[in-house]
């Protein structure tokens, strides 16, 4: 990304990518992690954003990132309800100040999720779509973007490639409860997945005794009363990890590799790298991605996907699903990558989380309070903590990176981040 060739970063969350857009209470919820992206942005780059970014975040974003401020530029589109960012964006009227912004120096969007609506507003501008070289290459990707962003898509393909599953089967919604209760013959507890969900929305865990007694089983509302299902056996699971790649042109590279933080399956956050505990996996992870990869390119997608996996408590992985788009951790990556660039930490260690602090506070008492304590981080060092997402509505539920040498560094630094910060429970 250069002045001569600007970036439009397109932060489309309310997407049918991963979710049916009626799932608007769940959407509206990811959309406030849209100022990540803030990250992203170099000289000469425009943010399109569904949710405001305060000034002091900016401030702050610009300072570590050494960015002029005036040398880039954040449309923040009015709420137009749960519909795609690109139809808020032409309700609002936005279309040509957007384009007279992207310029005529070859500029490309960057959306989060790579989705029919992504491409319309791409050609309504006049953009292509990083990184493919036309939109025609953008579109004949859809197809396959979106089957692998569905549970059963990930699970026939992924038995194609060889990878290693939970036992399970796939079926619609009115059979449900049937292929729950013949697996749960077989076994004490099952996990229940809708077809079309990300970060555990919609999942549940069943156990025998959940449905004894003539008790139905409920479910929520998403993929509609004809939507698919997966019913997988429940396994023990030691840790829930991931390995995150890129497919290019010429190959597949790995990205990096962590531990997801769950609870009740929901994701909450993450750690790289992988803990020692699961090393053992790293080999299997990236041969299973590099397939993955391959499948990719060979139907059109080029760019970021995650590979997710359970480590049961024998330490064997298994693959659960396929995330085809940027992540909830590949922009925090990127702004690892971009902060540590030429500082003494070469190789380093990261977490995202979410504290709650027992009493609310704005983003500049929050700030003052890091660095007060000499937590902030450190350009220099290439270590500290980092509230990499602006201030929360409630002032209480604050996001935050940590970058530290070593993992057990991360951990300390993330302990005296919740005293700092007066967190609950810490």
């Amino acid at each position: 990304m250069t002045e001569s060739a600007p970036i439009v970063v397109f932060a489309n969350f309310l997407s049918d990518l991963a979710v049916d857009l009626n799932e608007g209470e769940i959407l509206t919820q990811w959309a406030q992690q849209a100022p990540r992206k803030a990250w992203l942005l170099r000289p000469g780059d425009v943010l399109v954003t569904p949710v405001p970014l305060s000034r002091e975040f900016l401030r702050y974003v610009y300072g570590l990132t050494r960015v002029p401020p005036e040398s880039v530029a954040v449309v923040e589109v009015p709420p137009a309800g749960v519909v795609p960012l690109a139809r808020a964006v032409r309700e609002a009227g936005l279309i040509e100040h957007i384009r007279a912004l992207a310029g005529d120096r070859g500029a490309a969007l960057l959306p989060t999720a790579l989705d029919a609506s992504a491409i319309s507003f791409a050609r309504d501008v006049g953009l292509r779509i990083q990184p493919y070289p036309t939109l025609e290459a953008a579109e004949a990707a859809l197809k396959m973007t979106m089957l692998l962003n569905t549970k059963t898509g990930f699970r026939e393909t992924a038995e194609e490639l060889g990878m290693r599953l939970p036992p399970g089967r796939v079926c619609p919604r009115p059979q449900t409860e049937d292929v729950a209760r013949e697996l749960l013959r077989e076994c004490e507890r099952v996990v229940v997945k809708p077809d079309r969900s990300a970060g555990g929305h919609g999942m549940r865990f069943v156990s025998r005794d959940d449905l004894r007694g003539g008790a139905v089983l409920p479910l929520d509302a998403v993929g509609g009363p004809e939507g698919m299902w997966v019913v997988e056996e429940c396994l023990e699971v030691a840790e829930s990890v991931s390995i995150q790649l890129e497919v290019t042109t010429s190959a597949t590279h790995t990205l990096f590799s962590g531990a997801m933080r769950t609870a009740y399956g929901s994701f909450t956050g993450y750690a790289s790298p992988l803990p020692s505990s699961c090393a053992h996996v790293a080999d299997e992870l990236e041969e299973w991605g590099t397939a993955l990869g391959r499948h990719l390119a060979d139907h059109g997608y080029s760019g970021p996907f995650g590979l997710d996996a359970l480590v049961d408590v024998d330490g064997v992985a298994y693959a659960s699903e396929s995330n085809i788009r940027r992540t909830a951790t590949t922009t925090p990556h990127a702004m690892v990558t971009r902060l540590t660039a030429g500082s003494a930490n070469t190789h380093p260690a990261w977490s995202v989380s979410k504290g709650w602090t027992r009493d609310p506070m704005d983003f500049d008492e929050a700030l003052a309070r890091l660095r007060a304590s000499g937590l902030a981080f450190d350009s220099d060092r290439g270590e500290g903590l980092v509230l990499y997402a602006d201030a929360p509505a409630d002032g209480r539920s604050w996001r935050y990176a940590v970058i530290a040498r070593s993992a057990g560094d991360v951990e300390e630094q993330e302990a005296a981040l919740a005293e700092v910060l007066e967190f609950e429970g810490g």
